[in-house]
């Protein structure tokens, strides 16, 4: 079995290292990116011991640091197998409430970091005719919760790139799947910007609240990558979700209308 060489972005924490540790366990070799050079730092030395694993900082929004990505993969890896866009960062609020510099700042780096990525690593993967890429959206991309909907864009974009990539660069013996998890424990919400009163701790109680932890959904995002899958739900309610939404549009809209009215209520008390 040939060794994979995989390049993970924000994968100095959360799922990108739950991600990391999977794959070395796996055999392969891995490069992981970030902004925080100290949590790349103590990733590698925690898991320097399981395997070959690399760290370089790299901004996803940064087109130079892409090129930087491409030259040292071809260079100490000889080329890339699997290329995981996993950075991303959250924000909340309602339409008229998140402003404009919050809804540029989170298309940049859930977005277009994503596009930047694909759109580096495509010639490489084509001119080896073979390569897989894997984007992590979100359940949010499925079901558009009230007042996020900055995020709720950024990950059903995501969605629309993946799809569109997995027909495009199918010819070229590419494979393109696209990640939508639910709530799992990880660090999201410290980074997330939002103009509500409460918004904060709310998500980080949905967060804690996750029936399963990054380390299985990283482990069913493999199994579905493995299988080529171009949706893959690691958590039964993105599916039972998914299924609403295709089969049941009535129920799931309802469902969702009565969310809008309870976070109403809820914003409203608090203000």
């Amino acid at each position: 079995m040939t060794t994979q060489r995989v390049l993970i972005t924000g994968g100095a924490s959360g799922l990108g290292r739950a991600l990391a540790e999977a794959w070395l366990a796996r055999g392969a070799r891995v490069l992981i990116t970030d902004i925080n050079d100290e949590r790349g730092a103590e990733t590698v030395f925690a898991l320097k011991g399981r395997g070959e694993i690399h760290y370089q900082r790299a901004n996803t929004c940064v087109a130079e640091d892409w090129v930087r990505l491409l030259e040292w993969v071809e260079e100490n890896f000889n080329g890339l197998d699997v290329l995981v866009n996993n950075a991303g960062v959250a924000a909340a609020g309602r339409i008229d409430r998140v402003s404009m510099d919050d809804w540029d700042w989170i298309i940049d780096i859930n977005l277009k970091g994503v596009v930047q990525g694909c759109r580096t690593f495509t010639p490489l993967f084509k001119k080896q005719g073979d390569g897989q890429i894997i984007n992590i959206a979100s359940l949010a991309a499925v079901a558009c919760a009230p007042a996020m909907s900055s995020y709720n864009v950024t990950k059903a974009g995501v969605v629309a790139l993946s799809e569109t990539l997995r027909h495009e660069l199918a010819p070229y013996g590419i494979r393109v799947s696209v990640v939508c998890p639910s709530f799992f424990q990880t660090n999201l919400a410290d980074t997330m910007r939002t103009p509500e009163e409460g918004m904060d701790s709310t998500v980080r109680k949905l967060l804690a609240g996750g029936k399963i932890d990054a380390d299985e959904v990283a482990r069913r995002i493999l199994k579905g990558a493995g299988k080529n899958r171009l949706m893959i739900l690691p958590h039964s309610e993105g599916k039972m979700l998914w299924w609403m939404k295709r089969y049941l549009p009535p129920v799931f809209n309802y469902a969702l209308g009565d969310a809008g009215r309870k976070l109403k209520r809820k914003l409203e008390r608090n203000s």
